[in-house]
């Protein structure tokens, strides 16, 4: 009888999990059934019997029968840093708590500085370590509620996992709500006498993920309830369609129901387009007889198919067409009319709207808009005065050339 061993180093432990690393692949797939045999195994392995056996000695993998399986400790490790385990770990939340409030009374009954520091360390690692693995819970108890309810095919067994899962819910709650009180009420005189920045630091993270989780949970609340109803109308549903079948079987379903005139104030299908059957042509036809013959040059032709047509082609070009053509727009020179106005003595409002050199008919609007577009673009060349005057209801002041 071969004596257990243990990894000395962890240099030790990862060489050998890195040297067996497609046999520890192979037993993480199929965890879920006993399906790794000696001899599948076998193969895997990197030394055969020999690494087998070394696998065995050190704990890492069991014999179940004529299988091999992983040991707890290695799956549940491999699980959780994949963050795939199903098991949701309360009980470890509350040793949590229950080491925190431990930690918290070793600090203050220890009288030594240095110890009495270790303490404090170990206070804020569990409460670290209480917020990742709640968080980690709620992720873990989402992740089980969705695949119960898609992938349980038995109704019974569905509906009593999912009230399992909210039970779990529920004991996260009141861990959390558990955690919120040693902080707040319990050991409050801790936290305000030994409250230092890292400390407050890892308070506050921790609050904000609690509540969050929290909020978490009561979504999932509401997720359960809607699974639970779909659950029951779907079972409904299912037991309806089994007594159709029966009675379908037993040929009691047009005597004993009223599917009939049910089905025939019904049309489910009233969308669905029309079928076409298409036949197609025998190809001893196609080379054997004359209407095959013409099928095929009428094909060639593109007769009777659109794709095989060739598409309307628009007119060439004429040679009128291909000459080059020049457009001339007509365009008033802001500068030009400015510089005509400096030289005028003119108000520019009364200039632009009787300015005779545009080189292009004018609007009253367009001339308005000019006279903004000088107003604004040369006000440093300006010169406005406080005066108003007033032309068809519009008020304009009087802007003069400004004198150097």
């Amino acid at each position: 009888m071969n004596t257990s061993s243990h990894f000395h180093s962890l240099e030790e432990l990862i060489r050998a999990l890195g040297r067996e690393r497609k046999l520890l692949d192979g037993l993480f797939q199929d965890r879920k059934r006993l399906s790794f045999r000696y001899d599948l195994a076998r193969e895997l392995a990197a030394k055969k019997d020999e690494s087998l056996e070394f696998l065995r000695r050190f704990g890492v993998i069991r014999d179940n029968g004529d299988f091999i399986e992983l040991e707890d400790v290695y799956l549940k490790f491999f699980e959780d840093v994949l963050e795939v385990n199903e098991e949701i770990n309360v009980a470890s939340v509350k040793e949590s708590i229950g080491s925190l409030n431990a930690a918290i009374d070793y600090y203050q009954n220890e009288f030594d500085p240095k110890r009495k520091y270790g303490y404090l360390n170990d206070v804020k690692r569990i409460l670290k370590n209480i917020s990742l693995t709640t968080l980690r819970n709620v992720i873990d108890l989402k992740r089980n509620i969705d695949n119960t309810y898609k992938n349980e095919p038995n109704f019974a067994i569905k509906i009593k996992k999912l009230e399992h899962l909210d039970k779990k819910r529920k004991d996260i709650a009141a861990l959390i709500n558990e955690c919120e009180k040693v902080i707040n009420e319990k050991q409050y005189t801790f936290f305000i006498e030994a409250m230092d920045v890292q400390l407050k630091e890892i308070v506050i993270d921790v609050k904000l993920q609690l509540k969050e989780v929290y909020h978490n949970l009561l979504e999932l609340d509401r997720q359960i309830i809607h699974y639970l109803s779909l659950i029951e109308y779907q079972s409904l549903l299912f037991e309806k369609v089994q007594k159709l079948k029966y009675l379908r079987d037993q040929m009691l379903l047009d005597t004993n129901t009223d599917i009939k005139a049910k089905m025939a104030v019904r049309n489910p299908v009233w969308m669905e387009p029309r079928p076409r059957y298409t036949l197609k042509v025998s190809l001893s036809m196609l080379r054997t007889s004359d209407i095959g013959l013409k099928i095929l040059q009428d094909v060639a032709k593109g007769k009777g198919n659109d794709r095989l047509r060739k598409g309307n082609l628009a007119d060439p070009f004429t040679e009128d067409e291909l000459k080059e053509q020049q457009h001339v727009l007509q365009m008033v020179d802001v500068h030009e009319v400015k510089n005509a106005f400096m030289a005028s003595g003119d108000n520019l409002f009364h200039f632009v709207m009787n300015y005779s050199g545009y080189r292009k008919q004018m609007t009253e609007e367009e001339k308005l808009v000019l006279f903004c577009q000088i107003a604004a673009q040369y006000l440093d060349n300006l010169s406005i005065s406080e005066e108003y005057r007033c032309h068809n209801g519009i008020e304009y002041p009087l802007i003069y050339p400004k004198i150097a």
